[in-house]
């Protein structure tokens, strides 16, 4: 299974274009995946750099005829025009789709900087090895506070998908059937910190016995070898420091013999963050 992880910016380039078709082409440049896990994609959003308030939800819905596009809206506001805003995250992916979950994360009150709503939208995609959970969500930027309770979110949804894995509870129809929620997952996110921030160790960190904790794919995969940078790579206007990594994808410890792959596509200019490649062996 190919999994790409990017946070396109509101399919902004490092040029000052909105090209939600150049954020398609590069995607499927990069590999010909199974799964695109997409953070920063807007709709009725005219006031964003570059933006005509374009809804990149259906247009890359027409982008990608073959795949499914799974929102998961973070922001969601009345336009002045009428209509909603929505601004979050999605999941693209042309694997069967057994159950969807969205959940808003926290958001602690923390007036000494600018913040917005998050969101975590997961998928349980039936594979060939059976079925497998991915998330993905975009961590608060500016607020430390937030971006803490939002990791500890994480780790409590993994705890919880691995009780509903443990104890199934009786099938019903309706609303109420029930489909697996398997302990195995993939969870991708522009994390919002460095891979020497102690959320990223925070994230990986035991949750009690017989539940998978997280693993770091790239440290898996390159062992003691830093890694490659996601953001500050092209667009030194935004970002003019030197560039480092805060785009990672984990996995639980029960997939990390099947990582094959991990790597980080430096040459596009696309976005002002990388995307990121995993290769899971089935």
């Amino acid at each position: 299974m190919k999994l790409i992880t990017w946070n396109v910016q509101w399919c902004r380039g490092c040029d000052g274009r909105v090209d939600p078709a150049r954020i398609a082409r590069v995607a499927r440049e990069t590999a010909d995946f199974d799964v695109l896990c997409l953070q920063e994609v807007a709709s009725n959003y005219p006031d964003l750099a570059g933006s005509s308030g374009e809804d990149q939800y259906e247009t890359l819905a027409g982008l990608f005829p073959d795949y499914t596009v799974v929102k998961g809206v973070a922001v969601d506001l009345p336009a002045p025009q009428g209509g909603r805003r929505e601004f979050g995250n999605a999941i693209i992916t042309r694997l069967p789709i057994l159950q969807v979950f969205r959940r808003l994360l926290p958001w602690p009150a923390d007036p000494s900087v600018p913040s917005m709503q998050r969101s975590a939208v997961e998928v349980v995609l039936d594979t060939r090895s059976g079925p497998l959970r991915v998330t993905t969500t975009h961590l608060e930027y500016y607020s430390a506070k937030q971006r803490s309770a939002q990791v500890e979110a994480l780790r409590e949804l993994q705890f919880e998908a691995a009780g509903h894995a443990a104890a199934p509870v009786p099938a019903k129809e309706g609303p109420f059937r029930t489909m697996p929620r398997p302990a195995s997952a993939i969870l991708t996110a522009d994390f919002n910190f460095p891979p020497d921030d102690a959320l990223h160790a925070r994230l990986q960190s035991p949750l009690a016995p017989g539940v998978p904790a997280y693993r770091d794919a790239w440290q898996l995969c390159h062992p003691g070898k830093p890694h490659a940078p996601t953001l500050g790579v092209h667009d030194k206007l935004q970002w003019p420091g030197p560039p480092f990594a805060c785009d990672f994808i984990f996995v639980t410890e029960d997939l990390a013999h099947r990582v094959e792959d991990v790597v980080v596509n430096g040459a596009t200019d696309a976005s002002d963050h990388q995307p990121v490649l995993l290769e899971l062996r089935d």
